[in-house]
């Protein structure tokens, strides 16, 4: 079993309004589709057991970008956007929160009647991935949320969060069917994350001796070692600061997006019509379908896409939202029917920022680019939790004069 990480998260409150939850589901689905059209459907499993990418994915979105919330909210919306489309897409997603992580088990014995694949053996891996995390390394955090995604070729991924209640954290963990050996056999790549004290852990390394122990008694087999893992820890601040964003990167697509003319990439002319700022979303989404593992260290940086519901970094720019999913829709639907051009020029928006990122010098820092996001929010449509975003007051007193 390859455990591909896990996240330790600030627990968040509050909802995902409708207006936010609708767009989530649709633009999950198109960015779904897009990586299945061009990848196959095995790298979308792979992509969602990178821990760095969910997150990442889950900024995309709209959600708050380092909060536990993303975990339900991104799962919920694929779920809801992925398995009405599951016999085209060649995956299925089960479980979720409480009460319907229970309905796992019977959820993938009436897949694998429909597919033919042996449910009986996804059943097992569905329960020693939660067992494993909650019972076998007992961290403090508790189980309440067990998503299962599996293909119809048997392939699977596990997204599985915890909550430590007397730390206001919770802990999310990923697993992968790749290169499976066995569950009791170095099932972790590792855990490595904030010491929270001592803990008893019966896959560490040092539990040999106990492991003996207990295979004397209950003749159980023994469960064996952990060592590295790649661990994203994010940070109790709700707001996006400097140092959470990698300002080369950022700055790099806000050039592409904003400064670039169409003949300085021949790649993107099949995308004219589309606004500055809607080419900045899209540039982001396209690195979540085509970016490489060491592109999603900086999660925070895919918030600048469509903004966070609580308003962090700024509101859910909707009209901008609804723009880049009729973008990827329409993409994704050309190239089933044949036409991948438009497909292969949103693939391009991510390799043009990546051959400028060399010799670009960011000019603004990240705090200016947030104001300037935050000021310009209501051209866009901008929403949030709370409300509406309104213009400054500057322009809302000039627009009142000029009615008289």
């Amino acid at each position: 079993m390859k455990r591909s990480g896990s996240a330790d998260l600030p627990l968040h409150g509050g909802h995902v309004p409708k207006w936010l939850s609708e767009r989530m589901a649709k633009l999950g689905l198109a960015i779904t589709e897009s990586i299945i059209t061009e990848y196959g459907k095995a790298e979308i499993l792979r992509r969602l057991s990178d821990p760095f990418w969910f997150q990442s994915m889950g900024a995309v979105m709209g959600m708050d970008w380092h909060s536990s919330g993303i975990t339900t909210s991104v799962m919920g919306a694929l779920k809801r956007a992925i398995n009405p489309k599951a016999k085209e897409l060649g995956i299925y997603i089960c479980g979720g929160k409480g009460k319907y992580s229970r309905q796992t088990p019977a959820e993938l014995i009436a897949f694998g009647e429909r597919t033919g694949i042996d449910a009986d053996n996804l059943v097992r891996a569905s329960k020693l991935s939660a067992k494993v995390d909650n019972t076998a390394i007992q961290d403090g955090f508790q189980l309440y949320l067990h998503s299962f995604i599996v293909s119809d070729t048997g392939d699977w991924t596990v997204v599985q969060q915890g909550m430590r209640e007397n730390s206001s954290t919770a802990r999310r963990y990923h697993w992968h069917s790749d290169s499976l050996k066995s569950f009791v056999e170095e099932p972790h790549t590792g855990i490595i994350g904030i010491n929270q004290g001592n803990i008893l852990n019966m896959v560490a390394k040092e539990a040999l001796p106990a492991q003996q122990g207990i295979m004397n008694i209950s003749k159980e087999d023994p469960l064996k070692i952990i060592s590295e893992v790649q661990h994203l820890i994010l940070p109790d601040h709700h707001n996006v600061t400097g140092k959470d964003i990698d300002i080369k990167r950022l700055g790099t697509l806000l050039w592409l997006a904003h400064d670039t003319q169409p003949k300085d990439f021949e790649e993107l002319l099949l995308l004219q019509g589309l606004g500055p700022r809607t080419l900045q979303s899209l540039a982001l989404v396209s690195e979540v379908i085509h970016g490489t593992p060491s592109r999603f260290k900086d999660p925070a940086r895919f918030s600048f896409a469509h903004g966070g519901k609580d308003g962090h970094p700024f509101p859910v720019p909707t009209r901008v939202y609804d723009e880049t999913i009729n973008t990827l829709q329409t993409a994704v639907e050309r190239s089933k029917l044949g036409n991948a051009d438009k497909q292969q020029a949103i693939k391009a928006l991510t390799k043009i920022a990546q051959r400028a990122e060399k010799d670009f010098i960011p000019q603004d820092n990240v705090e200016q680019l947030i104001e300037k996001e935050r000021s310009e929010s209501w051209k866009y449509g901008g929403k949030t939790v709370f409300g509406d975003a309104k213009p400054p007051q500057k322009i809302q007193k000039n627009s009142q004069l000029n009615l008289f």
